[in-house]
């Protein structure tokens, strides 16, 4: 589609009124689900992507971030447990 006839399309719809413009978007909207012909990404195998990351990803080793949350877990339930037995 040129731009042309685009443009055309955008001056022509703003004189619809708005029962009009929602027809109208309905339609559009419809269409564009049914005409997605649209090629789907081919999905990436875990093998081409191994190894590009640096390590550690975050400045982190994992399971130094796995016990570190887990630590952090046990010790805010421990608060919230001491919280409602002080209450």
């Amino acid at each position: 589609m040129s731009q042309e006839l685009l443009n055309e399309l955008i001056s022509k719809s703003e004189k619809l009124n708005v029962e009009e413009k929602l027809q109208l978007m309905r339609y559009l909207s419809n269409n564009l689900q049914i005409n997605d012909n649209s090629t789907p990404k081919r999905r990436r195998k875990w093998r081409e992507i191994q190894g590009k990351a640096t390590y550690p990803l975050v400045g982190e080793d994992a399971q130094e971030w796995v016990s570190r949350t887990r630590q952090e877990a046990t010790e805010n339930r421990e608060q919230i447990i001491r919280n409602n037995y002080q209450s």
